[in-house]
């Protein structure tokens, strides 16, 4: 419960615990994992912290077709903000649509 509540506002599908090497592995809808992590990391690390767990994060693609797609945004710690901002300006808001551009 203290691991869900520190990933808090991510609602997680599901978690595996090994409470002998306090260590959790966390399910999460694609759309979710960035609010998990937080920008740059902090939220994880900050629940880490909290818990005392070391906690890994997946994405939870069970029921959905095994291509999914991520938006741009969540490559904001990566990827300078007007970069992405010129993206969505062509009509590019997810990595694969960045993917499936040609070079013109």
């Amino acid at each position: 419960l203290l691991i869900q509540r520190s990933l808090t506002p991510a609602r997680i599908t599901s978690m595996e615990l090994d409470n002998d090497t306090k260590h959790a592995n966390v399910y999460l809808k694609p759309d979710q994992v960035s609010l998990a992590i937080g920008k740059k990391g902090v939220n994880i690390k900050l629940a880490q912290e909290l818990t005392g767990y070391s906690i890994d994060v997946f994405r939870d693609t069970e029921g959905e077709p095994q291509e999914y797609d991520i938006d741009l945004d969540e490559f904001s710690d990566e990827i300078e903000p007007w970069i992405i901002e010129e993206f969505k300006r062509i009509g590019c808001d997810t990595g694969r649509s960045v993917l499936n551009l040609t070079a013109e």
